[in-house]
């Protein structure tokens, strides 16, 4: 969340920072209260004040005590004012999405800069086919009988697909440890109101989370928030940053504003795979380690030899807590587009002080917020629509990635069994 001493003295800043987002939101009602606060405030000072007066003189008369009891209610009253004026202030706050970085454009989604494209697509000379044709040929994707299990959004992977999913998740967790230096985590996969709080994902976002009918926990829409929340009210030693950890987690979320969208297959579904990078950084250390962070996603899709580009959201596509963001697309074939399997976010410390996550500086006084960070490394089920559509051959079968063949038994392709 942004800072209210911040909002306060740059108003101008936010509501350009809403603007640019294409959000209606007012933050005029939320000054008046930080004003109402603040006068109040003054206020309690005042009798105070008053109050240390007449205690320094001396023994005082039965009308001074009267006086003083009828002042210590006052401020009695005021302060419990204080209190409901900071709850209505902290759930104002909430709902103000984070400033996005200079160097985001500004506009709707038809203003993303592509940064870069890496390898090329597959000639072939027959007809591509989408991962739903070559997933039921295979017999290694069922969505009839997901169907039947769960409803209309989910998979199920047989035989050869369930092992290319396992293939994806071992491999990027080997590539984020051994080579990039990140660790390890298998957290929750339901998570407490605060911890969504904490990254964004409520008050804004609950409609589109999975909420559990008799707890108060919901289940994760991405490791993002299990691991972030994993230093939620802790002060980190500066000699420990940048903190780099990586998790595997399902991720379930309802698509609740998917109506429209391209929703067949693996394209959105309400539960899938993903390997996560989440990172804990000094502040002005932050948007260099957004770079490296985005490398490291990158790296995966290298390494499995597909086709991508680098696409800088513009204001009116970063997510509400972003600052800045990145999305890599992998180019699907069969579907002749190019599909997100990653985002890589800088939330400068916007998250931080949601969750309140410090450190202590070394030549500073006091502790400071840190930044966070995030990115997919990356999400599986468009990243197999991928494997599956750029490696598929004349005969049916598909190729598999060479740095997935020793996760896979060795195998070469993926044939019907």
């Amino acid at each position: 969340m942004l800072d209210i001493k911040f909002i306060r003295e740059n108003p101008d800043i936010v509501k350009k920072a809403i603007k640019d987002r294409n959000i209606k939101l007012r933050i005029e009602d939320l000054l008046g209260l930080d004003m109402q606060k603040r006068k109040i405030l003054m206020e309690v000072e005042g009798f105070k004040s008053e109050k240390n007066k007449a205690s320094k003189g001396g023994k005082p008369d039965p009308e001074v005590i009267a006086k003083m009891k009828a002042i210590s209610q006052k401020i009695s009253d005021l302060d419990a004012k204080v209190v409901e004026l900071d709850q209505k202030i902290s759930n104002s706050v909430l709902n103000i999405p984070n400033i996005p970085h200079i160097s985001v454009p500004i506009g709707s989604p038809e203003a993303n800069k592509e940064i870069r494209k890496w390898g090329e697509e597959p000639k072939f000379d027959f007809k591509p086919k989408n991962h739903m044709e070559l997933g039921q040929e295979l017999d290694i994707l069922d969505f009839p009988r997901s169907s039947k299990i769960s409803g209309a959004g989910f998979c199920l992977f047989k035989g050869l697909g369930a092992l290319l999913e396992r293939a994806l998740i071992n491999f990027m967790l080997d590539l984020h440890t051994k080579e990039h230096g990140y660790k390890e985590i298998f957290p929750p996969f339901l998570v407490n109101r605060a911890s969504m709080i904490g990254t964004g994902q409520l008050p804004k976002l609950e409609e589109d989370m999975y909420k559990l009918k008799d707890d108060d926990l919901f289940l994760i829409p991405t490791a993002e928030v299990p691991v972030t929340n994993i230093h939620r009210d802790e002060v980190l030693r500066e000699e420990d940053l940048p903190v780099r950890y990586t998790a595997y987690t399902a991720c379930f979320r309802r698509e609740a504003g998917s109506y429209g969208k391209d929703t067949k297959g693996l394209m959105r579904v309400h539960q899938f795979d993903k390997v996560e990078l989440v990172k804990f950084v000094k502040p002005e250390t932050s948007f260099d380690e957004l770079e490296a962070l985005l490398k490291n996603a990158e790296e995966v899709l290298r390494r499995l030899k597909l086709p991508y580009r680098v696409l800088m959201l513009a204001t009116g596509d970063i997510s509400f807590s972003e600052s800045k963001c990145y999305d890599i697309e992998a180019w699907s074939p069969g579907m002749q587009k190019n599909l997100e399997v990653s985002s890589c976010s800088n939330f400068t410390d916007f998250q931080a002080r949601r969750a309140n996550i410090k450190y202590r500086p070394k030549d500073k006084k006091g502790l400071e917020y840190v930044h966070t960070l995030n990115g997919s490394g990356v999400a599986m089920a468009r990243t197999v629509i991928a494997i599956m559509e750029n490696y598929q051959q004349k005969d049916g079968s598909i190729i598999i990635p060479e740095v997935l063949r020793p996760y896979m038994g060795g195998r070469e392709k993926i044939i019907k069994e």
